[in-house]
């Protein structure tokens, strides 16, 4: 009997990697290749393989420990009495990327502060196929995946090659869920997120209440707020634009808007320069196929603006906003509102829309995080400007800053663009006369 302890191989550079998953125990049979654990660190995540046939003898290591390069993993009892063979040490090479259809990573980083595959007779991205009772067969980035979104894998049953769980199989279950599917049943593999019932309160033991039924649009955009927060991975961007001027130049044209019956409102020139900046970034301008595996790039710009009414909130969708003058977005902005305003909108006036806005400018706030409005991959909130001192030009001076809030897609876009989106965004509004006008 030949038993041989199994170390980290060399893995580049990184050091004290956490243990994410053990994917094995004692007594387990494994093959070669077989994966052993999951080590993830800030950058990458990858799976450690069996560098022979055999029977795990001993554990050394646990969820949560941190390893390096030849830290011990277990103890291996190799098949027929042979002994282990050592894996030899990588080529340092990129992440392979995930598949299919993974949430957009942050901006890479250099290749050298990567995570390196382990080298092995052709990159192993998948585990071998698994015996009974053990590991659920799937990617690391779909472990990952499924560990953000609490859904357990071991009750899933893969639609992929030999069994593997895919992330459209995740993907599915959190669907079934939000479509109200009962725990266990879900649309593949009969397994459930297993989260705690919603608690059963009897409120007026406690004290006085009075029960309120939801109006007609917060039932229906309860549902689809919850799958879009559920499905999307968001992120906000805050920035803020210096609108001193634009402010000024609004309310010295406010007047020639009210000889024509509307007003001239800061939202109308928000419009106009959110469509300026998808010009320059066309990918916030777009939607994600139903595969999630290309994106969609829309030609046209119709712009929804959420309204507040006594119901709830709704969102028509400006039209064309790029064919438009900032004069004309007011004037249509007024009328979409008061037919919101009084429930006289069409299916047809909220469909559409490749961008929303959610301003909350006259009511307060200094940042928030709207909820993206599915199939769109970004939405901007704007807040109430505040004037504050700025240092400019060697002194502070007051100016007028403007809080945005640009919550997007994390499949579709990075922090980077989102950046570079707000930056610009920020610049058209401060520059509005050579930009907007």
């Amino acid at each position: 009997m030949a038993l041989t302890e199994v170390k980290v191989p060399d893995i580049g550079d990184f050091k004290e990697v956490d243990v994410i998953e053990v994917l094995v125990k004692p007594g387990d049979a494994v093959r070669e290749e077989q994966s052993l654990i999951t080590v993830e660190s800030d950058k990458a995540t990858m799976e450690i393989p069996s560098p022979a046939t055999g029977v795990v003898k001993e554990l050394q290591v646990k969820t949560g420990d941190k390893v390096s390069q030849g830290s011990p993993i277990l103890v291996l009892e190799a098949a027929g009495g042979g002994t282990v063979a050592k894996v030899p040490s990588p080529t340092p090479q990129r992440v392979a990327p995930p598949v299919p259809t993974p949430p957009r990573p942050a901006p890479a980083a250099p290749a050298a502060q990567q995570m390196p595959p382990i080298s092995r007779p052709g990159p192993v991205l998948y585990e071998a196929a698994p015996a009974a009772g053990s590991a659920p067969h799937a990617s690391p980035s779909v472990r990952k995946f499924a560990r953000e979104l609490g859904v357990d894998l071991a009750r899933l049953k893969g639609s992929g090659p030999k069994g593997r769980i895919t992330q459209t199989d995740v993907q599915e279950f959190v669907k079934g869920v939000m479509r109200g599917a009962p725990a266990g049943s879900a649309a593949r593999g009969g397994f459930s997120l297993d989260l705690p019932d919603w608690p059963q309160v009897d409120f007026a033991r406690f004290g006085p209440v009075e029960t309120r039924p939801l109006s007609r649009i917060k039932k229906l955009s309860g549902g689809f707020l919850h799958r879009n927060w559920v499905g999307i991975p968001h992120v906000t961007q805050h920035d803020e634009a210096d609108i001193t001027e634009l402010e000024a130049h609004r309310k010295e044209q406010a007047h020639v808007a009210e000889k024509q019956g509307f007003k001239l409102t800061l939202l109308a020139f928000l419009v106009k320069a959110s469509v300026d900046a998808l010009r320059q970034f066309p990918d916030f301008n777009a939607s994600l196929d139903r595969a999630g595996e290309n994106l969609i790039v829309k030609k046209y710009y119709h712009v929804g603006v959420a309204v507040d009414t006594p119901d709830g909130l709704v969102v028509p969708v400006i039209r064309d906003a790029d064919r438009k003058s900032v004069f004309d977005l007011a004037r249509e902005l007024a009328e979409i509102s008061k037919r919101a305003r009084e429930k006289k909108l069409k299916p047809d006036d909220m469909r559409g829309g490749t961008f929303s806005i959610s301003s909350l400018g006259g009511i307060g706030g200094t940042a928030f995080t709207p909820i993206i409005n599915a199939p769109e991959v970004a939405i901007l909130g704007v807040s109430r400007s505040q004037m504050r001192p700025v240092y400019k030009e060697g002194a502070f001076v007051p100016r007028l800053m403007l809080p945005l809030s640009l919550a997007y897609d994390h499949r579709v876009l990075d922090g980077a663009a989102a950046a570079r989106f707000t930056t610009h965004l920020a610049s058209v509004l401060s520059e509005f006369r050579r930009t907007l006008l």
